[in-house]
């Protein structure tokens, strides 16, 4: 099977939850994700986590401080760091973490979704529908 080119930004748009990661792509023992944020995610931590922004702005608080990204800035969260992410407004977001991450770490809330649901086709209607 060959892999189709795929436009990050065009299939997080196209999403229609907020804080609800869909795979769209695979590399080595990682997966690639996007999704489209606004509001609080909360606190929690897990393994290394990175954040590329897609379109709007990211606020990612931890104990230590906190970073505030824009369009086309990346950001690494280290392993076991909590940290809480936070877009007042919308925001696009590519995420890379590896397979074995739970999607809110540490933390089980009303935004956490299996990994069938980050599995799902962009098509599919949301799970908590």
């Amino acid at each position: 099977m060959v892999a189709q080119p795929s436009t990050p930004r065009a299939v997080a748009e196209s999403l229609s939850e907020l804080w609800s990661p869909r795979v769209i792509g695979e590399l080595d023992d990682s997966y690639i994700k996007v999704a489209k944020v606004q509001g609080t995610f909360g606190w929690h931590n897990h393994q290394d986590e990175l954040f590329l922004i897609l379109a709007g702005k990211l606020r990612i608080e931890m104990e230590a401080g906190f970073v505030e990204l824009g369009e086309g800035q990346m950001f690494v969260v280290p392993k076991g760091v909590n940290h809480n992410p936070i877009a007042e407004n919308e925001c696009l977001v590519m995420l890379v973490e590896r397979k074995s991450t739970l999607h809110t770490g540490n933390a089980v809330n009303d935004r956490t979704r299996t990994l069938a649901d980050q599995l799902r086709p962009v098509t599919d209607t949301p799970p908590h529908a």
